[in-house]
Formats: C-alpha cells, structure tokens, sequence
C-alpha cells in the first residue's frame, strides 16, 4: 500500500518550537516509539506500510517534530505487539495536543467559578459551533496549514468541557449586534451558530446579552474584555486597549475591568430582550 506525502502529513500536528513542555514530551513519545521499533527488527518504511503511514511521518514523529494523533498510536501498539504500552501514550500526548496559549486559558477556565466576557468584533469561542470557529480560523492570513487550523479548533472545542462542569460556573457573555448579523461561514452556518446561541442562553448559569449597534456610549469601544474569577477570591483579566492586552491579577486593574463590565451590561439588552432578538434575528436570516 503506498501512501502519498499529503495524506502522510495528515495524522498529526506541528510542535510548536517555543512550547517547552510540548517538545519534551513529544520527544519523549518518539524516542521510545524508535526504540520500540527498532527493537522489534522494522524499519521506518515497512514500519510506516504495517501502519499506514509514510515513511516520512515516522521519522516526524519519532524526532519529536510532530505530535502523533490517537489512531497512530493505537496502530504502533498493534504494529509493535506493545500489548497498550504505547497506547497508554495517548494520556501524555493529549495534554500537548493544543496551542499553549489554548492550553494555558483552558486550565484558567477550568478553575473558574465566574466567567465574563464582553467581545466587540466576534464571539467569544465558548458559545461558537465548531463549524462557526472553522469558518472564523480560515479567515486568518497568512492562511494557516490545515494542520494547525484542526489542532487550533480542537483546542476551542476542548474548552466547552466548561459547559459540564460540577457545580457549574456562573458564564456571562455580552455579544455586539454585528457579530450575530455577520453571516460567517455563509447561510447555514449562520443559522445554525444563532440556534446554537438560542440553547445556551437558556441554561440556568449562563446570562447571555445583546448589544445593540445603535449603543456605542459605552466603555466596550476599545476591545474585548474578560474577567475570571477562582474560588479563593483571585481573579485574573484582560481588555485590549488597556494593560497591553495582558492578563492582569493586580486588584486595581480588575477594579477597572469589572467597572466597565457592569457599564457595558448595564446598556445592554437584558437576557430575556436578548434572547427574544436572537429569536427574531434568527427568522430573519
């Protein structure tokens, strides 16, 4: 069976070269995937054909330069009579599946106990359908390699753990009208990214408002802002226009945050206005 170097490339994803942590447990991964190999007599061409693999992606993934998906695991166990011993390298690898960035704001997340979130140009990625989050990734130029477009979503979509979580956290979120308006990923999507809105903001812990485009007296102008709170009393935020679009602990600066939080939900719509406008929006579109 021969594979293209296309379909090759496919099974995993790029190892970000200033993520740390990432690059030593891949390497670690790889290395005993050689030595595994190597050990059972195979070379990494007929290696790669028990697999289904290329020859290439082998090598990418024993040199630690490509993080190796589930199934390429599963089949090296199979490959290589580890009987689970590789196939136990999922646990390690899942944890550097995604960005660091992403990573590091799903580990936030998971502590949180209050989340608000006020966006001026899109959704925030918690309350976005993967095929909204798909169409907003691809409008990024240069245009990302496929990928690290699935590894970024995966990574978005991994974070709605939050969603089921016991207690639940208590989520606020503050949408700007021309974000509901803006028909991304066409038609369809669109329609489905309003219904999935209508859903979320009907549980009991999420209050989601709208803000119409005929209120720009508000201190939302300058950008995003987010706040999360933990439940030993720290916080930690972000505004765009402010602090260098840095995470901020310090109190002072998170007074600022959640005093233009309460202005921005203060004008806009309630949670009942918000949702009947979805609603409407939506028999519109």
């Amino acid at each position: 069976m021969s594979v293209e170097p296309d379909e090759a490339d496919e099974p995993g994803w790029e190892v970000d070269p200033d993520d740390e942590w990432a690059l030593a447990v891949v390497a670690t991964v790889g290395r005993q995937l050689r030595l595994r190999r190597e050990a059972a007599g195979m070379k990494a061409p007929d290696f790669g054909m028990a697999i289904g693999y290329g020859e290439d992606m082998v090598y990418k993934v024993e040199a630690g330069t490509r993080i190796p998906r589930p199934e390429y695991l599963d089949k090296a166990d199979g490959a290589l009579g580890a009987e689970g011993l590789i196939s136990a390298m999922k646990e390690d690898v899942a944890k550097v599946r995604y960005p660091k960035q992403v990573r590091d704001l799903a580990a936030l997340e998971s502590r949180a106990v209050e989340l608000m979130s006020y966006g001026s140009h899109a959704m925030h990625g918690l309350v976005q359908t993967e095929e909204y989050a798909r169409a907003l990734l691809m409008t990024r130029r240069p245009s990302p390699p496929n990928g690290k477009l699935d590894r970024a979503l995966a990574g978005r979509m991994a974070r709605k753990a939050i969603f089921s979580r016991s207690p639940a956290p208590e989520l606020s979120f503050v949408l700007e009208e021309t974000t509901l308006r803006r028909p991304v990923g066409g038609k369809m999507v669109h329609r489905a990214q309003l219904e999935h809105l209508l859903g979320v903001a009907q549980l009991r812990n999420v209050e989601l408002q709208v803000m119409p485009m005929e209120r720009w007296d508000h201190p939302g102008t300058g950008g995003r802002i987010q706040v999360l709170k933990f439940a030993d009393g720290t916080a930690v935020g972000r505004l765009d226009d402010e602090f260098n679009g840095r995470p901020v602990q310090d109190p002072r600066q998170l007074r600022i945050l959640e005093l233009r939080y309460g202005i921005i939900r203060a004008e806009a719509l309630t949670a009942r206005e918000s949702l009947a406008f979805i609603e409407q929006l939506l028999g519109e579109t």
